[in-house]
């Protein structure tokens, strides 16, 4: 009953509508119900005891009314059990439980949206009734759910999230005061934060690692919270393991619940990004490195990378994190596939990256001219690739963008800022030079007209279309994992 007050007033309430669908009111009616009956008092006799109307206990044993203390008191004594006894968490029965799940789920907003009068869970409905009734009800609220992940909910959803990013310069302050707690729990005093430290705070949150050779192939990782169990691909030590146990345990770190919507989804997915880089690169000591660095005029993606131990990607990602809190630095980050498709952006500096109608970056196409598409074509990869580049909407932008390797191919990670702002920068005195006039088709997207009279008639090219096209969004509480396949899994390794 963590929702409810309970006053020293003699009196029943109407049960809080804010805790979970009446779902404590319930459990404890019911209890109250079994120990009458037990007990052998009729609803009378017991309403006698506790010197109250019998109407007033029917409401309370069918979970629409909480009773105040007092009255809880009087009950358990009536009863003869203690009042925590009263509010025990669990059912006092199977069939109880089965009643309380129909109950709650009539409650529910997704049994009021439909307008239908909600059944009277009587003694005289059967199991198999209610178990019915409450399948079908899941099966509403499954479609329910896959109804609001469609497409263009989920794309409105991520726009609506870079907004957020966007107005708060991509800095958290929650989320870096629980990343400095993290580190000062196990005696973090500086350098690339290694292994061991990692393994270190998860076992300081009360988890193992455990590397296994079956995980699920839909999943990254899997907490197991009843056994505090963190499972990881045998393949991860290979390579570096400490995003994703960082990733894995920011759900228990941030304090995320099942996500119920495509939206908490995908902030639950950018807090658990943001916790791993900022445990790995610390703000207490990247503020310094780069504070220096813009000092001498110096600022680089690969310092930082080198400085930390972590990728270019992670580098450049916890770059824009602190470039405007802490470095007055308004930037842009892109990565982009080998095909000039846009995977991630970031902006507060007023680069217009392409998007859709709903103003939606992933998925867009990246001009031909920018350094994220540019940079492909050199065949230096050691060193990083600079360019200017000037936009059609105005302005010269500056990017510094290298090319890194995935199993779906090659894609470039880029950092930019305005030229006012390159000065600060490595690489400021690139004599690379680039214009886009993108979004005008005749920027990157058409042939020469040479080209296009010569083989617009005889060429009839077969697309490689991408296989996630024209597929569904991926369904359910973590969309696009199987939870047949985890339940599975977490079976095989109690």
């Amino acid at each position: 009953m963590s929702n409810m007050t309970l006053l020293e007033s003699d009196q029943t309430v109407v049960a809080d509508s804010s805790s979970a669908d009446g779902g404590d009111a319930l459990t404890l009616g019911r209890r109250i119900r079994a120990l009458r009956t037990s007990r052998g008092l009729t609803l009378e006799q017991l309403a006698r005891e506790v010197d109250r109307a019998p109407s007033q206990l029917s409401a309370i044993e069918n979970g629409k009314r909480e009773p105040r203390l007092p009255m809880l008191r009087a009950l358990a004594s009536a009863l003869e059990v203690t009042v925590d006894a009263l509010l025990a968490a669990e059912a006092p029965s199977e069939r109880a439980a089965l009643e309380i799940a129909v109950e709650r789920a009539q409650r529910g907003p997704v049994f009021q949206s439909l307008g239908l009068q909600p059944i009277r869970v009587s003694k005289s409905a059967s199991d198999e009734t209610l178990q019915a009734i409450l399948g079908l009800h899941q099966e509403v609220e499954r479609l329910h759910r896959e109804r609001a992940a469609t497409p263009e909910e989920a794309r409105r959803a991520n726009t609506e999230l870079r907004a957020q990013m966007r107005s708060a310069g991509n800095y958290f302050p929650d989320l870096e005061t629980a990343a400095s707690r993290l580190l000062d729990s196990v005696g973090y005093s500086g350098g690339p934060v290694s292994q061991q430290t990692i393994a270190d705070i998860a076992e300081r949150l009360g988890f193992s690692l455990h590397y296994v050779s079956d995980m699920p192939h839909s999943t990254r990782s899997v907490i197991d919270r009843r056994n505090g169990r963190v499972y990881l691909s045998g393949a991860v030590p290979s390579r570096d393991a400490r995003a994703p146990i960082l990733r894995a345990l920011a759900s228990v770190v941030c304090g995320h619940e099942e996500p119920s919507s495509y939206g908490e989804f995908l902030r639950q997915r950018v807090e658990a990004n943001y916790l791993a880089g900022a445990v790995l690169l610390p703000e207490a000591a990247a503020v310094p490195l780069l504070t220096e660095a813009k000092q001498q005029r110096q600022i680089s993606m690969e310092d930082l990378r080198d400085a930390f131990g972590v990728s270019y990607e992670m580098a450049a990602h916890r770059f824009t994190n602190i470039a405007s809190e802490r470095l007055a630095l308004e930037v842009h980050f892109m990565k982009a596939h080998e095909s000039g498709t846009l995977i991630k952006a970031y902006e507060n500096d007023g680069v217009r990256f392409p998007s859709d109608a709903l103003g939606n970056f992933e998925g867009a196409t990246v001009c031909r001219n920018w350094t994220a598409r540019t940079v492909f074509g050199q065949p230096d990869r050691f060193n990083p690739w600079y360019q200017y580049t000037d936009m059609a909407a105005g302005g010269t932008y500056w990017c510094t963008s290298r090319v890194e390797k995935a199993k779906e191919g090659q894609y470039s990670v880029s950092v930019g800022v305005r030229f006012s702002d390159v000065k600060w920068f490595r690489g400021r005195e690139t004599a690379h030079r680039s214009q886009s006039f993108c979004p005008d088709d005749q920027c990157c997207r058409q042939a020469s007209g040479e080209l296009t009279r010569k083989w617009e008639a005889a060429a009839w090219p077969e697309a490689a279309t991408p296989t996630s096209l024209l597929a569904a969004l991926p369904t359910g509480t973590f969309p696009g994992v199987d939870a047949h396949e985890v339940y599975a899994f977490l079976e095989s390794h109690e």
